[in-house]
Parts: C-alpha cells; sequence; structure tokens
C-alpha cells in the first residue's frame, strides 16, 4: 500500500506513534509517506520505503498568523496526486482531520478517491477539542472521516461524550517496540547518575501543566528520605522552572537531574529502578508502556486510560489524582525490597508483550484494507 501518514513531528504521543507506525509499515513493504511541518524526531535513520514531505508556510505580512492548514491540505493534495497514494491516515484531529477533508474534496474534483482514517490521541479531544472555538470544525471533520480509531477505550468513551460521533470509534491500543527496550543497562551511565548505588526513578514528558510534574518531586521527596535515590527527569516543557524551584525548596535538588529532550529513551529507561507518571489525565500512556518495556515497574495515577495497560500490584501501583502520600508508599514499598523489585521489573516487562509493535501493526492493516475496500469488520 502507499500510504500517506500525518502527524506532529514533535516528542509527543501521537507523533511518536506515528512515526513508529510508519516506520513498522515501511518495513513490511508498504510504501509510507509523511507529510509534516518539520522531520519527525523520531525518524532517524533510513528507511527505503520512507518519504519525508516537508509542509512549506510561507509568510506574509497580510497574516497575523500563518495559515498552516490551508498549507497541509495543500501539500496533501500534492504528495497524494504525485505519489498516487491509496489512504491518508492522520494522527490528532486538530488541524489534521479538517485539512484532510479539504484535501479531499479538492480531490474529488480530479475524480481521485482518497479515503481518511483520523486517530485521535487524547488532548485534541479532552482539551483543545472542548475549546468551543474549536468544537465544531473538530466533531464535523471527525465525522467525515472513513474510519476513527483511539487508543484507549477511555479516550472512545470520552470522545461519544464530548461530540456528536455518527460513527464507530474502533480502539486500536498504542503499541511498543518491546524488543527495541529490551536493552542491558550500561553501567557506565548508571554510575554517573547512581555513583553510590542509588535507586533511580525516572520522569519523562513535555512538563505540560496536566502532567503534574510538581507531584513527581513530591514522591521523590519523600522517598528520598527512606531510600538512597536520585531522579531523572527527562523532557521540557513549561512546567520545568516550577519543578526545579520545587526541587530546590524541598532539598533536593542535589539528587534530581534535568537531562532534557530526548530521543534514545531505551538507553535511559535501562538505568532506571522506577517511572512516575503523576497526570491529570492520559489517554493511554504511551510513556508508562514504553518502561514497562523496559522493565521498569510504574507508579502512576488512576486517570484515563492508564487503568487499560496498568495491573495493579503486579506492574505498579495507581493512586487517586494528586495522593503524593499513597503513590509515595507504594514507591517506597517497591524500591525498598531487592527481591520484590525484581519481580515488579520482570511482570512489568512481561506485561509490556501484549501490546508489542508486532500484535498492533496487523490490526492496522486490516482496517487499511477494509476501508480500502468499503467494508468495515474491525472491532
Amino acid at each position: 500500500m502507499r500510504i500517506g501518514i500525518v502527524c506532529y513531528p514533535t516528542f509527543g504521543g501521537s507523533g511518536v506513534l506515528a512515526t513508529e507506525l510508519g516506520k513498522a509499515l515501511a518495513n513490511k513493504g508498504h510504501q509510507i509517506h509523511f507529510i509534516t511541518y518539520q522531520q519527525p524526531v523520531r525518524l532517524n535513520g533510513f528507511i527505503p520505503n520512507i518519504f519525508y514531505h516537508e509542509v512549506q508556510v510561507p509568510t506574509y505580512p497580510l497574516f497575523d498568523y500563518p495559515p498552516y492548514e490551508t498549507a497541509l491540505a495543500s501539500s496533501m493534495v500534492d504528495v497524494i496526486k504525485n505519489n498516487h497514494l491509496e489512504l491518508l491516515h492522520v494522527h490528532y484531529a486538530i488541524p489534521h482531520a479538517s485539512a484532510a477533508y479539504m484535501a479531499k474534496k479538492i480531490l474529488e474534483q480530479d475524480g481521485i478517491h482518497i479515503p481518511v482514517i483520523t486517530t485521535l490521541h487524547g488532548t485534541d479531544i479532552t482539551l483543545v477539542g472542548k475549546d468551543k472555538t474549536y468544537a465544531p470544525v473538530v466533531a464535523f471533520s471527525i465525522n467525515q472521516s472513513d474510519a476513527i480509531t483511539a487508543v484507549s477505550h477511555n479516550l472512545r468513551d470520552e470522545t461519544f461524550r464530548t461530540f456528536n460521533i455518527q460513527k464507530p470509534i474502533h480502539v486500536i491500543h498504542n503499541f511498543v517496540d518491546v524488543e527495541r527496550f529490551n536493552r542491558k543497562p550500561i553501567d557506565a551511565f548508571r554510575k554517573v547518575i547512581a555513583p553510590n548505588g542509588e535507586r533511580i526513578l525516572l520522569h519523562a514528558s513535555n512538563f505540560r501543566k496536566i502532567k503534574r510534574v510538581q507531584d513527581v518531586v513530591k514522591i521523590f521527596h519523600e522517598v528520598h528520605k527512606v531510600i538512597p535515590s536520585k531522579l531523572l527527569f527527562v523532557g521540557d516543557g513549561p512546567e520545568r522552572a516550577i519543578a526545579e524551584e520545587l526541587s530546590r525548596q524541598l532539598g533536593v535538588c542535589d539528587d534530581v537531574r534535568f537531562v532534557g529532550k530526548q530521543e534514545q529513551m531505551e538507553d535511559i529507561l535501562a538505568i532506571a529502578d522506577l517511572f512516575l507518571l503523576t497526570s491529570e489525565y492520559e489517554s493511554f500512556g504511551l510513556a508508562a508502556l514504553e518502561a514497562m518495556a523496559a522493565g521498569v515497574p510504574v507508579v502512576s495515577t488512576n486517570a484515563g486510560g492508564l487503568g487499560e495497560i496498568m495491573i495493579e500490584g503486579k506492574t505498579g501501583f495507581m493512586g487517586n489524582i494528586g495522593d503524593v502520600e499513597t503513590m509515595s508508599r507504594r514507591s517506597i514499598e517497591i524500591l525498598e525490597n531487592e527481591e520484590r523489585l525484581l519481580e515488579f521489573k520482570a511482570a512489568a516487562g512481561e506485561h509490556a508483550h501484549q501490546f508489542d509493535i508486532h500484535h498492533i501493526i496487523p490490526v492496522y492493516e486490516k482496517l487499511y484494507d477494509e476501508v480500502m475496500n468499503g467494508v468495515m469488520e474491525i472491532n
């Protein structure tokens, strides 16, 4: 198949999932065309069946805000025509689904029919999509898609509650390449972070308010009182300064390290003992799944779709949003005993296999075939 993939190229979950999906499809022989404003961060290394098309957005003094959506639709039309694409798969509703609808209508004038699949990832529905400024366009463009998928049952249900969606939404969970994350820890790396054998706790996100990174620092503060430990923050964003200041106020700043955005998460996760995810909402929790794939247990909130990937008391523990006391106690429970920690690590790694990329990619391929043939059977 010749497939166009439209996504955000950043470190967010939707861009990561879309890129990994495209790479996996290309490795199975499909021709994949990424259409976005810059090369996706996970699109590293040469894969012969992958093509990248940069969306150019000219700037004119007439526009206070460059019309990216219009430029994106035009780029879609150009790529589809010149590369004879058979299918368009857009990730994140805003503005990709509406731009895809515009491109589809333009192509129909030339007798070209291009099926569009829209995958919903989370905040495109739960945050941005609820804004009255965008809601009518979001609902319309989703309904105009030939097929709709969501990365969790929770997100599917939330979409139905939020919008008048008139078509089925097929749940296809996020996935992880378990083999990629099955790494032996680099001893030299671990010794730099934890020279005296301290436990290493890890958090990775885009540091938006919804991630509640202050709670990560508070949990670490409680763990640090009982267990010699270090905390690694991976990523960057608007709440980073708040986390830094709080770590200074609590007196743990010397044991907290901010390492910024990182592409090779598998090397960092390999040295971690516990992953913390304290979000107000996670449509799925891809960061948590990647941690489990690396054999790292997770302590998280019970928000959104996290309950669909976590096994309470086996792969980690969950607490209510903001319940620092419970999440701190559970973290200590995992970390204070070496034998128990190893049990949690083994269980996390084993459970992640259910979401391995090799199980999920055929589900997408089946959906593509059904959409292209006009026969929908996938649930």
